[in-house]
């Protein structure tokens, strides 16, 4: 999974979503050391500071928990993880009504494509 930034918005605020999307998605599992500050900086090609202080962002919001000479880990509070991950799909949900909004749709007519693409869904799974 590629790191990709926008100039329109601070690299170390993209950095906490992107890891945090990738500690909900387990590429870095709950439980799991993470790579080095330094090394996370070499991957993504930003300042060890800026990594550093989107980690510890991640430590305030207790995703990452820091121990003494083991490193950085992905917290292994698997309630908290999936209340995250519960927020990250009610977040897309919301950017989809709001997209169909402004394509001219009712919510009710968002509904019936997500229905419609959920059938489908269903018909491809047997």
């Amino acid at each position: 999974m590629p790191w990709n930034f926008d100039n329109e918005r601070p690299i170390y605020r993209q950095l906490v979503e992107q890891l945090e999307y990738r500690i909900i998605t387990g590429v870095y599992p709950s439980g799991e050391k993470l790579p080095s500050v330094r090394d996370l900086a070499m991957e993504t090609q930003v300042n060890p500071n800026t990594m550093q202080r989107a980690l510890q962002e991640l430590e305030n919001n207790q995703l990452v928990e820091t121990r003494r000479t083991s490193g950085k880990f992905v917290t292994d509070n698997r309630n908290l993880l999936q209340a995250r991950k519960e927020k990250l799909a009610q977040e897309q949900v919301d950017f989809y009504y709001e997209a169909m909004q402004k394509l001219g749709f009712t919510k009710e007519e968002a509904c019936y494509y997500i229905n419609q693409k959920r059938k489908t869904l269903i018909i491809k799974t047997r």
